[in-house]
């Protein structure tokens, strides 16, 4: 997926790893039926049978939102996640040649949800792109007020967090490493693509630790209210979330366990 117009400096690379993780979900299962091949198409979704969903192989694919023109979509894409479920109009339109390849919608699910891996490609893909549409609809909306929704980029040693601030965000690291640290004892780490920042968010507290990178990261920074937005849409968020604890509680036991 490509934005229209004008785009923040981090879109290209969020752009790039989104693009690359239809193909990982998918990886392992058989397409439903023969490619499809579309000459050119003023409604696609129209033409599509809604129990199946369909990988770009070739072409390229508009969107239009409320007839506003937004984005579009190309190869590797996924097409059809939208449909069966009562949302806002979207056309999709093609004035080129498209192929398509075609996937049972009710095998695509349970493939990802047989694999862990996949769950969590499969959050990062809708989370992604909902950090990117955010961002468009802030910049269309509030030209003077920029999204806080983003990425940030932190060299080895930089706070990710702080001990003692307000919990305006959820952050997720996509690339690197980071240790967190409570009134300067480290208590464990932050591993890539682990949800963290998100206690203080729902106890209403300050911040309880700092974090701080090991090495050069990238972090995906969620503002709290699109935050619990997707938690009660997306349960497998709050699984992530909770695994993500588990994990650091049983570090704290080893630690505990040790001192003793």
């Amino acid at each position: 997926m490509y934005l229209l117009g004008e785009q923040p400096a981090y879109a290209d690379q969020l752009i790039s790893r989104l693009q690359s993780i239809p193909v990982k979900l998918l990886d392992g299962l058989t397409p439903c039926g023969a490619a499809l091949h579309i000459e050119r198409s003023e409604d696609l979704a129209s033409e599509l049978p809604g129990n199946q969903l369909f990988i770009i192989d070739n072409g390229l694919l508009h969107t239009l939102v409320d007839e506003r023109p937004l984005f579009y979509l190309q190869e590797g894409d996924l097409v059809g996640l939208r449909q069966g479920i009562d949302l806002p109009s979207c056309r999709y339109t093609s004035d080129e040649p498209l192929t398509l390849i075609p996937y049972s919608r009710s095998e695509v699910f349970k493939h990802i949800y047989a694999s862990e891996p996949r769950q969590e490609l499969f959050i990062q893909y809708l989370v992604g792109h909902t950090a990117l549409l955010s961002d468009a609809l802030a910049r269309i909306k509030q030209p003077d007020v920029r999204a806080a929704t983003g990425f940030k980029h932190f060299a080895t040693g930089d706070a990710l967090i702080n001990q003692g601030d307000d919990a305006d965000h959820v952050f997720i690291i996509i690339e690197g490493h980071a240790d967190a640290f409570v009134d300067g004892v480290k208590v464990g780490d932050v591993q890539k693509d682990e949800i963290f920042g998100a206690m203080a968010v729902f106890t209403l507290e300050k911040r309880s630790a700092t974090v701080v990178a090991s090495e050069p990261c990238t972090v995906m920074v969620i503002p709290k209210d699109q935050f619990l937005s997707l938690m009660e849409s997306n349960p497998r968020i709050a699984h992530s979330l909770v695994e993500s604890m588990a994990r650091r509680i049983d570090l704290l036991n080893k630690e505990i366990t040790q001192l003793r």
